[in-house]
Parts: structure tokens; sequence; C-alpha cells
């Protein structure tokens, strides 16, 4: 669909939008309520988006159900919403959504309010970016909403709160100093009355933290450092010779040790990037979160030992910051491997569970309580060579540094008890060489490279949490990366690099219904409702990191009204 101006698009299509329901009223209009409490976020209404994850178990899962299997092939576009924006980057955004009023941000910093029922901006925000380094492209997935404010974290390594109505700055913190390679992508969680942000740039060498702010006025609560100082208890952790499954890691532990001593202060460049969103339990006051990869990414020579807590999943105290267990489901990381996708929670019958999809191509569910893990899935992308070590010439392996699935989040249905994952299969070899750390420098230590000839694609996978089969599986013709969301209409939404963004059976992978968005949807969609209409909506600006067409568009779906 061609845009015809900023908002001309928009008003042609908020013309199939119900008759407006007046509530609050301002001179007759209605007003949005912006004002999102804990206890709204804890128990969200149907209709609202109100966190990155849809809700504190990160499952994206929309319990509205107007929209179904029997009449998703009936979908259309009713709002294209058009952000103009200049500076284009990976457009990863998923909006939130609070009784009609939409926030968006942008990969470089803006963030835009708008009015629903009125197609309108109301304010914007576009952050004055200081120095950033970042890896992968420049991209933001989103906001957190509460407190009357709205909560964003920068590239620049900044945590920025504005006023909800108004978009006018309330406070801003820096969180990390961005000249040495730190920077902050992910949409921030608000956890009651704190803000909860990680860092990225494990890819510079950082040491990565996880901190929560206090809601209102920006001072620090907590900070969490995901590699551990030797006061701390070090990161050598046991000098595992397995992952977590029970596969061989093909690593020399004489080696590493005699090698430890030389070595002694790595942590203090052992990067560890939270990349994702954390889940939170309520109940228990914990965050589940996933930590990314070691630094430097690919050279294990300089960094002995289990380098802790990269490549793991672990659980923290909300209240205090305070680590309750972690699970590194792959000790000493060489090959890029890292915990990317978002960790949710799910029941296997009575059992709490953290559910997490690994870069390693398997999906691993987790006791919540204890950190044990009870199970790992069937592969959902093809392995070859598992945990082979890089050599000079160069040495293959499957999956490549992308995975398995990157930081793309997945979606749970308690419909199905299936978890729905993308994937990426894309051959490359692992190749060794040294390179020293610089402040602010990219730092992988070493270099994966495609394979000339060999052909790259993606998959979209079912698999059961209760058992670890998979269900079903839908491969693509390009690597996938984005995100999923799960309906109580028993669909499963997602979208391709190639502009396709389809509806899929929840029960049997078939593609129901799908709409080219002209740029890559690659974003992870979410669902609201409008006056009592369901709509889905998906962020279409493609990613830098996979080479995919660029755009600034937000789609937002529904059925047509009668007579269209």
């Amino acid at each position: 669909m061609k845009a015809l101006g900023r908002w001309c698009s928009i008003t042609a299509l908020m013309v199939a939008l119900p008759s407006l329901a007046i509530a609050q009223t301002n001179g007759g209009e209605r007003v949005p309520n912006v004002m999102v409490t804990p206890e709204m976020l804890q128990n969200p209404a149907p209709g609202d988006w109100l966190m990155y994850g849809g809700n504190y178990a990160n499952q994206r899962y929309s319990t509205l159900n107007q929209i179904s299997s029997q009449n998703v092939a009936r979908l259309v576009p009713r709002m294209v919403i058009q952000t103009n924006i200049e500076r284009l980057g990976s457009f990863e955004n998923t909006p939130i959504v609070a009784d009609g009023m939409m926030y968006i941000t942008t990969p470089y910093n803006v963030v835009f309010a708008y009015d629903l029922r009125k197609g309108k901006e109301v304010w914007r925000y576009e952050h004055k970016l200081g120095t950033t380094i970042f890896c992968c492209g420049p991209n933001n997935r989103g906001v957190a909403i509460g407190h009357g404010m709205v909560y964003m974290a920068t590239l620049d390594a900044r945590v920025v709160a504005l006023d909800a109505k108004t978009g006018e700055v309330k406070w801003e913190v820096e969180d990390n100093d961005p000249a040495g390679g730190y920077s902050l992508t992910l949409a921030p969680l608000l956890a009651e009355d704190k803000v909860i942000v990680g860092t990225s740039g494990a890819e510079y060498g950082i040491r990565g933290n996880v901190t929560a702010y206090d809601a209102r006025t920006g001072q620090r609560a907590w900070r969490w450092h995901t590699i551990p100082s030797p006061a701390e208890g070090g990161w050598w952790g046991k000098w595992a010779t397995t992952d977590a499954t029970g596969r061989s890691l093909n690593r020399n532990i004489a080696k590493e040790k005699a090698d430890s001593a030389r070595h002694a202060d790595a942590w203090q460049r052992g990067g560890g990037s939270m990349w994702m969103t954390p889940a939170y339990d309520p109940d228990t006051k914990t965050l589940y979160m996933g930590i990314g990869n070691p630094s430097p990414d690919l050279d294990g020579t300089i960094r002995p030992g289990d380098n802790l807590w990269t490549e793991s999943i672990v659980a923290i105290d909300a209240a205090n910051g305070r680590m309750k267990w972690g699970l590194q489901y792959l000790p000493h990381d060489v090959w890029d491997l890292d915990a990317a996708s978002p960790p949710i929670i799910a029941r296997d019958g009575n059992r709490k569970v953290v559910v997490h999809a690994g870069k390693t191509g398997w999906v691993y569910v987790i006791d919540a309580e204890t950190g044990r893990l009870i199970r790992h899935s069937e592969a959902f992308v093809p392995q070859e060579n598992m945990y082979a070590q890089p050599t000079p010439e160069g040495t293959r392996m499957l999956p490549g540094a992308n995975g398995g699935a990157e930081w793309s989040p997945i979606a749970y249905s308690p419909q199905t008890d299936n978890v729905y994952v993308l994937g990426l299969h894309q051959p490359m070899h692992y190749k060794t060489h040294y390179a020293p750390w610089e402040k602010g420098r990219l730092w992988l230590g070493s270099a994966f490279v495609a394979i000339p000839g060999e052909e790259q694609w993606g998959t979209f996978t079912a698999i059961n949490i209760r058992t670890g089969k998979i269900t079903w599986q839908a491969k693509t013709e390009q690597p996938m990366m984005g995100g999923a969301l799960a309906t109580a209409g028993g669909l499963v939404f997602t979208g391709e690099g190639n502009g396709l963004f389809k509806a899929y059976d929840a029960r049997t992978g078939r593609v129901l219904w799908q709409f080219q968005c002209g740029a890559g949807a690659n974003a992870a969609p979410m669902s609201f409702s409008l006056d009592g209409e369901q709509m889905i909506a998906i962020a279409a600006g493609g990613n830098f990191q996979l080479n995919y067409p660029l755009g600034s568009t937000v789609f937002v779906f529904g059925l047509p009204k009668s007579g269209m």
C-alpha cells in the first residue's frame, strides 16, 4: 500500500473504525487513560498491550479471539502509521497500547504517541543521542509504561522517563559509559516501582550488568553484574566439559587452567549482555533473564573457565538484585551462540517453568524454582559438527553464529502447549585469529564467515513444552528474525524479511492469511482491541543485520466493517 503523506494513509483507513463510545471526555471527545498502575500491569485488560512481552510472563499471548482461524482470511489493513523517520535501521519495535493510545519507538530513539481513535500524533520525543557504539545495527525494541510515565532505554546507554500525556522529560540517567561500548536496545520492564534494564555491548569487551531504577525518580535501586568478580565467586565455574544437555564441548581444560593465572583479570572485560526484556513473576518477585555471549566472542584462549554467567538463564530477586539461581547451558562459548531470545514463564502440569529458545537450536524447559534443566527440545534447525573448535583455516559448524533462535521472542499458547520459534539456517566457518582489546572497538577475537554457495533459509516451528517434540514446522525462504504472537483465536502470527506477514493455524501450521508489508516484517507483532474490535499490529521496517529491506511503517490489521 503506497503512503500518500504523513497522515492521509491513516485517515483513509480510519473510516473503517466503529463509532466511538464516549467515556472520559474533553469537549465531547474521548481522552485515553494513560495512567497505568502496577495493578493494571499485573492484571492487564485483554484489550491493552502494556509491556513488550504482552504480560509479565513474556508469553506474547493475547486472550482476544474475535479474529480466529475461521475469519482471519478476511483481515485487512485498518491503519497504516507512517513514522516518516529519516534515519532508518532495524525497526524492531513492539508498540505499547493503553486505552487506544499507542507508543512506538524508532531505531534511533524517537518516541511517538498516537491517539488511535483520532489517527493523530499526540506528541513525539526525539532523544538527542551522544556517543553511540553498538553491534548489529541501530535498533530499539520499545518502551515500558506506568506511573504516568513512558520509559525508554537508548543507544547512548541512557534511561529516559517521559510524561505519558505530554512527552515531557521527567527524569534521565546515564546507565553506563557509551564510549566504552555500552548501549541499551531492549524495551525496559516496569516491575512495580522499579524500571529494569540490561546493557548490550558484549562485542566490545564490556562487563555486563542489569540495573533497577526507581520508577518515579530515576535513582538507582540496585545493580547486578552479569560477570561475577573474584570477590563474588569468580567467573571460572566448574570447568565444565559438557553443555547442559551432556554434549561434549571439546575443551582443553588442562590448558585453560594452566593459562588462568595469566588471564586472571579477563572477567573485567567479560561481556554478558542482557539483550532482551526479562520475564517477571510477581508472586515470587523474581526476574528471569537470558545473559548473552562472553567477550571476546570467539576467542576462548584469553578467557579461561566457564565464563559465568554468560550463555545462561538466571533468576534475580527484583527487590534487591540478588541472584537466586543460574543455569549456564553453554559454558565457555566460542561460537557466539548467546542466550538472546527472551525467556517466558509457563506451566508444565503443576510446575512453573521457564522456557527459552537458544541459538544452539534447542528450546530449554527449566524448573522456575530451582533452575534445574527439565528437558530440551528436538532441534528446530539443522545441527552439524556441534561444538567443534574454531581453527585458523575455518571449522564448519551448524547452527551458525546467528542461531538457532536469535533475539526473536517466542510466543506461547496455553491452548496448544506449544511455543512458536523463529529459526535461522546459515552455514558458517569459524576461524581463529588474535585481536587485542581496545576500548570501544569491536572485539570478536576471531571470525565467522558464511560459506559461499550454501543455501540459507529459515524455520518457524511449534514445539510442545511438555514433551520437547516438534508439533509442526514451516520452512521459509530466508532466515527468520523478528518474533511471534499467539492468540486465543487459534492463531499464531509472524513476519519475514521479504515483507510477508503471515497468520498460521496454531495447531496445524497451515498458512491462513498473508500480507505484503513492503519492507521486512522483522519485529514481534502484538494484539489489542479498540472499542470492541480486535486488531493485530506489526512494525515493518526491516533488519540491518540480515540486510532485509528497511522502512518505518506500523501496520494495524483488523476485520473489515460490514459492507467494506
